[in-house]
């Protein structure tokens, strides 16, 4: 089974657990009423990252281009804010394999380099044969679907699945060829304050099902296995998704990873490393039912995830820890109205000192596409 089909599977199957409750409340906050980012609007876009830059400027990726949640037309679009997500200029196309590029990451490393991540998949492939077979699609739209996945053989279509990477050293005006990164997670990898980056997340497309971390020495140019993240006892770490890790001002690192094993299913759990990713630690829960998280350092120390919340009032959530994640408060909650659970990834900036900009996909009742939302909010 294909990576996306088993998690909207695992997602649309996942039952209410009771979780145990964090002692600390949730922080107050004022949360601006959600928009839609317009120039997302047209086409299917999902799965995005957000990241500010030294200079201020925010950008953010996404995948775009779409047709549905599952296609053959997705490619990675690159968009530029000058004023801190007021608005957003017109997305630039920095990647568009002739398969489906997915789930997109960014981040600027301390040289000034910007790395943008993705995966190919070939979901599409089955589900275009099962409409051929049913026949209950528009001619047109088999027609497109066909001349899409027709440009490659099945050998050629095989030998572009991976998990891809790409640089910019212009500020995003110009990009690299895509190059292997060994792993995938949405929102791609971090900068450590040792100079290095370290991207947590897992095997896409390879025998080995390696669930981990990868470490660049070279500003993201190369990248090398670094160590696994142990499989708590009773679970399967196929089941293990999504990654992203965050650093602490102690340097220790908090992995999150999104969970679908019985114990925990449709949770968050967490491993830590003090060695700077050389061991983690065997994963556990933080009681938190929602996913994939986005972890963020705040400018005073604290830390932040936020992630999707697809129960109830489906939407968004963030909460804060104080003590380097061994507790997080009660949920920050970011939007609540969403039509459906084709919703979240959701992933967040501070702008100024206790003020956010948080952004995420949704398929809204307007719109019969998904397309890119943002909330702009601040701790009081």
């Amino acid at each position: 089974m294909k990576r996306r089909t088993a998690l909207q599977l695992s997602m649309a199957s996942v039952a209410t657990v009771a979780l145990p409750r964090s002692t600390k409340a949730a922080p107050s906050a004022d949360i601006e009423p959600p928009q839609v980012i317009d120039v997302s609007v047209g086409h299917y876009s999902g799965w995005p990252t957000l990241a500010k830059r030294s200079n201020g400027q925010l950008v953010l990726v996404a995948s775009g281009t779409r047709e549905s949640h599952v296609c053959p037309f997705g490619s990675v679009q690159f968009y530029r804010s000058k004023d801190q997500g007021k608005s957003w200029l017109l997305p630039q196309t920095i990647l568009d394999t002739p398969v489906d590029d997915r789930d997109a990451g960014i981040l600027e490393t301390d040289q000034g380099t910007l790395l943008a991540t993705t995966f190919t998949s070939n979901a599409y492939v089955a589900i275009l044969e099962k409409a051929q077979q049913q026949g209950n699609w528009e001619a047109e739209r088999i027609k497109r679907w066909q001349a899409a996945h027709q440009r490659l053989s099945s050998a050629e279509l095989q030998a572009t699945l991976g998990t891809w990477m790409i640089r910019s050293t212009d500020g995003g005006i110009t990009w690299s060829k895509p190059y292997d990164c060994i792993l995938n997670s949405p929102h791609g990898p971090i900068q450590l304050s040792n100079g290095n980056q370290l991207y947590a997340g897992k095997h896409l497309w390879r025998e080995d099902a390696y669930i981990g971390s990868a470490i660049s020495k070279d500003d993201g140019k190369s990248w090398k296995h670094q160590a696994r993240i142990p499989t708590r006892q009773g679970d399967d770490a196929e089941l293990y998704h999504e990654l992203h890790t965050v650093e602490a001002p102690s340097g220790k690192l908090i992995a999150h990873i999104r969970n679908h094993n019985t114990r925990n299913t449709g949770e968050t759990l967490q491993t830590e490393s003090t060695d700077g990713g050389v061991t983690w630690s065997v994963p556990h829960s933080i009681g938190v039912w929602g996913f994939p998280s986005h972890l963020l350092r705040l400018m005073d120390g604290r830390l932040l995830m936020s992630y999707g919340y697809r129960r109830g009032s489906m939407g968004n959530q963030a909460r804060l820890s104080e003590d380097e994640g061994k507790t997080w408060s009660e949920p920050i909650t970011l939007s609540d109205q969403a039509a459906n659970y084709d919703l979240g990834y959701v992933t967040t900036v501070e702008l100024d000192a206790g003020d956010f900009l948080s952004v995420w996909y949704e398929k809204m009742k307007s719109s019969p596409k998904a397309i890119l939302r943002q909330t702009r909010w601040s701790l009081t």
